[in-house]
């Protein structure tokens, strides 16, 4: 019979000290979908130096310098993930409303003056489906859980299995535990001389289903000489509404191997809240009399303030006696976050008025990106009101930067037309990796992100190639435009992190202390997101 251990080894990879949002969960606010105008999707959006339509506001504000006349457009369409079953209320094809604004010209007919401009577009649309599954071979959510605990005494030697249910906060002393962790410390996970610490597993079954969107509203102030040179100014105002819900589901088995039944997490995780950038850019022609142009664009980082809430629930459905067969938690809080500055380089060139040519490269480190805790709250004397102070997390920053990547992102895009009211466009996107094929989502940090955490997974993403597809027709004053979408998207699932642990007991029989090595490893599962859009704009001049 083993008996309460006296002493651990313990390792995860790494250990830091720290308190704030946790890295995958920030990269859920980096709006890296190609989104926009018809016309703009069907040339792959390498439209940054060519200018002309309102999309590029936020890609490069000079582009809006570049209209002689005032229009408006409209955009909408249908978004549909290749290969994805139904999960709780998702489903796989969704309608989606993605852009509205208008430019109003103030240029003189010798191409000088400014313009002003006002558009809406959904930067980023959260509707996706993952399902995965896989072999454990006798690894498990709960055995992390588990290792996490036996490495958790603290300073006078209490064991982090002494917790308490509360409604004041977190449970538990050692300081990396999370609402996950307590659920299986008071639920599952029993410390006593008669029932085992943990249970392995032979297999799991993932499923979720993430919903929502981040909406983008930029407001552009642009202008030009001569229409040789080009400039502009975009503020953003980003607002986000993110929903995702899940269900993790392990087959449990028994010191034996036999199966002992199965464990099931059910998590709803909510993020909401706003934020800010600027852009700024500048389109010029360098050679007189050729239309061939040059575009420079800076974004700041997005300045995020938001909010995390969740709700989970643990659901024992296993064959062991003398566990608790469920229990909730939930929690929420407030932080921010600041995404990467982007840089733009673009060119652009048009052959008569039947040809138009563009290509586009973007930069940005999202291995910068930077959480901030909220520390409190001070009074302006000025505006006679309080506003919320933090701080930076240098421990979860440094995190950020060994797991994520700079993404350097390449766009090309042609528009042809074969007769002058009639185009025909197409476009390819190429997005180098943003994870690092070794991060993990390490559960083990002292932070805000990991004390809250309900989850363990993550996905370490690839690659991402797009192909797009336009046509337009042009009608007096009135525009309708057509575009089709194709992104892919592979990476590699994984149900929690990596680690081991030595777990030292006495055993009575022998009344000796003894070591029970626990390797809690799993292979990674190959995922992809694979979507398919098609979007309708329809525009007039004035």
């Amino acid at each position: 019979m083993k008996m309460k251990y006296i002493f651990t080894a313990f390792l995860l990879f790494g250990a830091f000290v720290a308190s704030a949002q946790e890295t995958y969960e920030n990269t859920k606010m980096v709006d890296n979908d190609l989104n926009g105008t018809a016309k703009y999707i069907g040339m792959g959006g390498a439209m940054d130096a060519l200018g002309g339509d309102i999309s590029v506001i936020s890609t490069n504000p000079a582009g809006i310098g570049i209209f002689n006349s005032s229009r408006a457009d409209l955009s909408f369409g249908m978004v549909s993930q290749q290969g994805a079953k139904a999960f709780g209320n998702a489903n796989a094809t969704n309608a989606s409303f993605d852009q509205v604004g208008f430019v109003y010209s103030m240029k003189d007919k010798w191409g000088s003056g400014f313009n002003f401009a006002a558009n809406y577009h959904k930067s980023l649309n959260f509707d996706y489906i993952l399902s995965a599954a896989g072999a454990l071979n006798n690894a498990s959510q709960n055995t992390l859980s588990f290792l996490k605990a036996i490495g958790g005494y603290d300073q006078n030697g209490t064991s982090i299995f002494n917790v308490e249910n509360t409604n004041n906060g977190l449970m538990g002393k050692a300081p990396y535990t999370s609402q996950l962790d307590n659920l299986y410390y008071n639920n599952f996970i029993i410390d006593n001389s008669s029932l085992p610490g943990y249970n392995s597993a032979s297999k799991y079954l993932m499923n979720r289903a993430n919903s929502g969107y981040i909406g983008v509203y930029d407001f552009n102030i642009s202008g030009s000489t001569n229409n040789r040179f080009f400039y502009g100014l975009t503020v953003g105002i980003h607002d986000v509404h993110y929903k995702g819900l899940s269900a993790y589901n392990e087959s449990l088995v028994n010191y034996q191997g036999q199966s002992a039944g199965s464990l099931t997490v059910n998590d709803e995780r909510n993020i909401t809240g706003s934020g800010a950038d600027f852009k700024i850019g500048v389109i010029f022609l360098p050679i007189k009399y050729s239309p061939f142009r040059v575009g420079l664009s800076i974004a700041t980082p997005t300045f995020y303030s938001l909010t995390t809430s969740n709700s989970t629930m643990l659901t024992n459905s296993s064959n062991v006696t003398g566990y608790n067969k469920g229990w909730t938690t939930s929690e929420a809080y407030s932080f921010k976050l600041n995404t990467p500055w982007k840089f733009g380089l673009s060119l652009g060139h048009t052959i008569g008025n039947y040809l138009a040519l563009g290509a586009s490269y973007e930069y940005a480190d999202y291995s910068a990106m930077k959480t901030l805790v909220n520390t409190g709250s001070s009074y302006d004397p000025y505006y006679g009101s309080y506003y919320d102070t933090s701080s930076n997390d240098v421990t979860m920053n440094n995190h950020t930067k060994q797991t994520l990547k700079a993404v350097s992102t390449f766009k090309i895009g042609a528009e042809f037309k074969p007769m002058s009211n009639l185009a025909l466009r197409a476009g390819y996107n190429y997005l180098s990796p943003m994870y690092s094929m070794q991060g993990y989502k390490d559960g083990s940090i002292d932070s805000y992100g990991s004390n809250y955490s309900s989850a363990t997974d993550y996905v370490n993403w690839k690659s991402t190639n797009r192909l797009t597809l336009g046509a337009g027709y042009t009608m007096d004053r009135f525009n309708i435009d057509l575009a089709y979408q194709y992104s892919a998207q592979d990476g590699e699932f994984h149900p929690f992190m990596d680690a081991y642990g030595d777990y030292y007991y006495m055993n009575t029989q022998t009344n000796k202390v003894e070591v029970e090595k626990i390797d809690n490893y799993q292979d990674p599962v190959k995922v992809s997101n694979q979507r398919h859009q098609l979007l309708l704009t329809l525009g007039y001049r004035f």
